[in-house]
């Protein structure tokens, strides 16, 4: 008698079902270790609220660009145009254009949560996107022979590009403003050498205009370092920065200079962050350079990043005293009779000249006289020390000095006061915008780094004063005009005197 030792018929169905379930399993487990994950998370919710908010904002912008575009190309009533055979075209072609203006400045990704609140990046997405689609349109109507007509163009296009660009600052500063009460941030996991770890946290803490939001740090050592550091904790070394990002659920992480970040290292984690959706962050080793300075150039594979210099002279120069001159004059005759009736009520409200008069040292460390309107008593100067107990820093001004008159204070709270320096600006002293003038006293305080400021003229206004002026602390104030001084460009200087006004109908930091 034979025994059979095969096992049963429906023991055999159920061993190649468990082989197929642990395969499918495995094959599971696979794509999501390699795909990247779609979490719907706050963070996925708050760059909707924003891409939203932006999206409606060009739509109203480019339905009000084509359709002020249209009523201004026919000279009788809309209603009548309708009926018109080439007013019935432009219907179509404003309504045709408007939805493909706004598709292009989602294409050129002028609306990514990445980009908004950015400044710079954003408005340039926004130019090439409206110059490029209205290049495309001209090529098209000269390829159908259709005569579009260059009064509509020249009304939409730059119509378009302002009221687009408007709404997009309009919602930056809230977006700000958001991001300065903690909302729509991105969870940020810093990683790299301590040091560098901790200039980055200390840079992010003092930006969040940024968006990004430290929640921890990987350091060399890992664990085994004091924790917190900079008031967030340690979660690990470098090499665990994958996993730290996947268990804490961070939006990004920022690799800063490191022994460690070697290509090979940077694309090892980008791929490991796919699984967790977080975006990759390279800080190169670089500190106060624009973006406008910086071109990326592939070698190899590899991104080099090349800086280009500060323009200090040449054709920019040039074009900045063109820019002083020109501006400068125009004001000084719009507020000339507003600065001699302030003029006139100085000498009335207390003895001494109305014009006070000062050195101070200007580019390339030479002096020269600033001129204001006095808002102190006429002895003031002799008083320096007893006011300040003999320490005079490099940005000293007391917040009580009781040497300002009544209506000096008026004049210093709204930079009355600075009118006169306009003629400081016309001679060549002094610029529109560049850092804050210093007497001998503070310039003799410099070090290496503060000495840069003086390869640039001094300013009427600058970087410094549309940003806190002197409730800001002296690091503060010399890293801003530090800023300036590597990174100015004309553009810049019309953002700060636009900036500038702003500050004077609603000052903030002056005495």
């Amino acid at each position: 008698m034979t025994v059979d030792n095969r096992p049963p018929a429906d023991v055999d169905s159920q061993a190649a079902d468990l082989e197929r379930r642990l395969a499918d399993e495995d094959l599971l487990r696979t794509a999501s270790m390699t795909a990247p994950a779609q979490r719907r998370g706050p963070a996925a919710r708050w760059q909707d609220v924003i891409a939203r908010r932006a999206l409606f904002v060009d739509i109203a912008a480019v339905t009000a660009a084509v359709a002020l575009g249209y009523v201004l190309r026919f000279d009788r009533s809309i209603e009548a145009d309708l009926f018109e055979p080439r007013g019935g075209q432009y219907v179509l072609i404003s309504v045709a254009l408007a939805e493909a203006w706004v598709l292009a400045l989602g294409v050129v990704g002028s609306r990514s949560p990445r980009v908004l609140g950015s400044g710079r990046e954003e408005y340039l997405r926004v130019v090439r996107a409206t110059v490029a689609l209205f290049g495309l349109v001209a090529i098209i109507c000269y390829l159908i022979k259709f005569d579009l007509a260059r009064s509509y163009v020249a009304v939409t296009l730059p119509i378009g590009i302002a009221l687009v660009v408007g709404g997009r600052l309009l919602l930056a500063n809230r977006l700000h403003r958001e991001r300065a009460q903690g909302a729509f941030q991105r969870r940020t996991l810093v990683v790299g050498a301590r040091d560098a770890v901790i200039d980055l946290c200390r840079r992010v803490d003092r930006t969040h205009q940024a968006g990004f939001q430290v929640v921890g740090v990987c350091l060399p050592g890992g664990t085994s370092i004091p924790s917190p550091i900079v008031g967030v904790p340690v979660l690990g070394r470098i090499e665990d920065a994958a996993d730290a990002a996947r268990a804490h659920e961070v939006d990004a992480v920022a690799v800063t200079a490191s022994d460690s970040a070697t290509p090979q290292a940077l694309k090892q984690l980008a791929w490991d962050l796919e699984p967790t959706g977080a975006e990759l962050v390279v800080v190169p080793a670089l500190a106060d350079v624009a973006s406008p300075r910086l071109m990326v150039t592939p070698v190899d594979g590899v991104p080099v990043v090349q800086v280009s210099p500060p323009g200090y002279t040449g054709t920019q120069h040039a074009v900045k005293r063109i820019f002083d001159l020109v501006v400068a004059t125009l004001i000084l005759l719009v507020v000339a009779v507003p600065m001699l009736v302030l003029a006139a009520l100085v000498c009335l409200t207390s003895p001494g000249p109305a014009l006070f008069r000062q050195q101070r040292i200007g580019q390339h460390g030479r002096p020269f006289t600033l001129f204001k309107l006095r808002s102190m008593r006429q002895d003031a100067e002799a008083e320096l020390a007893k006011v300040l107990g003999g320490d005079v820093g490099v940005y000293y001004k007391p917040k009580s000095d009781p040497r300002v008159t009544q209506l000096g204070r008026f004049l210093r709270k709204y930079s009355l006061d600075e009118f006169p320096q306009l003629l400081n600006v016309i001679k060549g002293d002094m610029s529109l915008v560049g850092p804050r003038p210093q007497v001998e006293l503070e310039v003799a305080q410099y070090d290496d780094a503060l000495r840069r400021r003086l390869f640039v003229k001094p300013g009427l206004t600058g970087l410094w004063q549309v940003s806190g002026r002197n409730d800001l602390s002296l690091d503060q104030g010399a890293r801003l005009d530090l800023y300036y001084v590597e990174n100015w460009s004309l553009l810049g200087d019309i953002e700060i005197m636009l900036r500038t006004a702003r500050q004077v109908f609603f000052p903030r930091g002056s005495y």
